[in-house]
């Protein structure tokens, strides 16, 4: 049997409004919990609690997902302005012309 080996090189990631969208799915975990939280004896007479406690928990994990991507976002940020410092510095020293670096020595 042959390795697989991609026949292809993968496409880039697509990159888009990832902390609004990640805040946004957030708030509708936690609306759903509480727009089922008044049914609760509802769901125990049936043994289904965890439909109540599910929207919970998807809202808390959105919270770590919230801290995550927000840390994620600064981060490329940084990164972003760091390369712009260094491509503007390097373009600075390429435009110092050669009689001046001759009156330098």
């Amino acid at each position: 049997m042959e390795k697989w080996t991609p026949k292809h090189e993968a496409p880039e990631a697509l990159e888009g409004p990832v902390v609004s969208t990640v805040v946004g799915g957030t708030i509708l975990w936690f609306v759903l919990f509480l727009a089922q939280l008044p049914f609760y004896g509802w769901f125990a007479d049936r043994g289904y609690t965890w439909w109540v406690w599910t929207p919970l928990a998807g809202a808390g994990l959105g919270l770590i997902g919230i801290w995550y991507v927000r840390g994620r976002d600064a981060a490329l940020k940084r990164h972003a302005a760091q390369a712009e410092a260094e491509d503007a510095a390097a373009a600075g020293a390429a435009d110092v012309s050669p009689h001046v670096r001759g009156r330098e020595s």
